[in-house]
């Protein structure tokens, strides 16, 4: 089940549970084709917004969960996802 989405994880480098989503997320992006890209958000002052909120999961610049995976809220936003790239629009 082919995406080609790119999930955007805003975490920190020292943060614990940024760490534990990173690695529940990827098995998960691996099953929908989708990748990740893992944005620090001290490093980035842009992503001041996200601050006690890290990690935040992103995808297509909508939250799909904070401070823990929602994999269920992830697998729906994957699946609509490709409902789209497939053209398979709900009516």
């Amino acid at each position: 089940m082919n995406v080609a989405k790119e999930l955007v994880l805003i975490s920190r480098a020292w943060c614990h549970l940024c760490h534990e989503m990173e690695a529940a997320v990827k098995p998960i992006l691996t099953e929908y084709g989708a990748t990740l890209l893992v944005k620090d958000a001290d490093a980035d002052p842009t992503l001041e917004r996200y601050d006690e909120l890290v990690p935040v999961l992103l995808l297509d610049d909508e939250e799909i969960c904070h401070y823990v995976l929602d994999e269920a809220r992830l697998r729906e936003a994957l699946g609509k996802a490709a409902d789209v790239a497939h053209g398979c629009l709900p009516s």
